[in-house]
């Protein structure tokens, strides 16, 4: 899907044809009607901008000329940043609803998971500077909330664990910051940072804030995405609920032993490394060790008849014994 921004009320031009200014109906017919099929015209002087628009129930002064400019800017960032927003609307039905619901058992609003979105677009990635993840968190940061990250296991890789750290994480910043807004800034920034321009400016509000490239557009881009998602229609993207990302059926076992060979375990549940990798994403390496007998939770593929699931103990070593559910069908869930 191509996307025309143009001003109806002057000509413009298409593969080098000059079209006289026609109104904006119009001209999504006559270039419907004259093969341009794949393309959705978007009025340049048009409103796309809501009148009211909020973050965590925190409204975005829209009033102030600069603030409307650059959210304005980051929506037509976005709406034309196609490949990457499509993507990432497709992953969101797959993975937002293990988000959300983790952000409400913490009592986080909901629209912090659009700050994920703007940390990774939804994928498991690293950055230059070491963040990992989804939420891209920093190995201190993690391990100070909980998180084991070793050569073996980095569990800043797992949907849910990490999704609880990074719960944990900002309300605990909203204890220091007072407000939501201020917390998401803060969560680019880092919290010593923002404290530090709030006193040296003398203001405590994000919006009063001269902050540095990144920080300052960072709540306008957790704005623009907020809107875009929720109404891609309206800013040119359809996509069909069958072309979504969906989550996988998944049931699970819990291990508290140690494990010499991850690619033999996989295979005693007749499945690849590759496919345990897939639905664990935390592991690290091709074994575990645990000492300290730590509870660890496998998710495995959902076998099409659980009476049929047989455990191949002749390809496990003796340190790998593990502890499978009692019941697995009272542990089956969406991964």
């Amino acid at each position: 899907m191509n996307i025309l921004l143009i001003n109806p009320r002057s000509p413009f031009l298409i593969e080098e044809k000059v079209f006289p200014p026609l109104g904006i109906l119009y001209i999504g017919a006559y270039l419907k009607n004259n093969g341009y099929n794949n393309i959705h015209v978007l009025d340049m002087c048009d409103d796309n901008i809501p009148k009211n628009i909020d973050f965590a129930g925190e409204p975005v002064p829209l009033n102030k000329p600069e603030i409307l400019e650059r959210l304005d800017q980051e929506m037509v960032v976005n709406m034309h940043h196609h490949s990457s927003t499509i993507l990432t609307i497709k992953r969101a039905s797959k993975y937002f609803p293990t988000i959300s619901k983790i952000l409400k058992q913490h009592g986080i609003p909901d629209d912090f998971k659009f700050l994920a979105v703007a940390e990774s677009n939804l994928r498991n990635v690293t950055s230059p500077a070491g963040a990992v993840g989804f939420w891209q968190i920093m190995e201190k940061t993690g391990k100070e909330y909980g998180l084991e990250i070793n050569d073996e296991v980095d569990e800043r890789l797992d949907l849910e664990l990490s999704t609880h750290a990074a719960a944990r994480y900002l309300k605990a910043m909203h204890k220091e910051l007072g407000n939501w807004t201020n917390v998401a800034a803060s969560y680019n920034r880092g919290i010593n940072g923002f404290k530090r321009a709030q006193k040296k400016q003398k203001v405590t509000d994000f919006y009063d804030l001269r902050m540095n490239n990144e920080t300052a557009r960072y709540i306008f881009r957790i704005v623009a995405l907020k809107e875009i998602m929720a109404k891609p229609e309206k800013y040119g993207f359809k996509i069909y609920n069958k072309h979504k990302y969906k989550p996988e059926k998944t049931t699970s076992i819990t291990v508290d032993t140690s494990i010499s060979n991850l690619i033999d375990f996989a295979h005693s549940f007749g499945i690849t490394y590759k496919t345990l990798r897939i639905h664990n994403t935390w592991i690290n390496s091709t074994s575990l060790p645990n000492k300290n007998k730590k509870i660890y939770k496998f998710k495995l593929p959902l076998y099409k008849d659980l009476e049929d699931f047989k455990l191949n103990t002749d390809t496990l070593s003796a340190d790998s014994i593990y502890i499978l559910e009692e019941n697995l069908e009272d542990n089956i869930q969406d991964e």
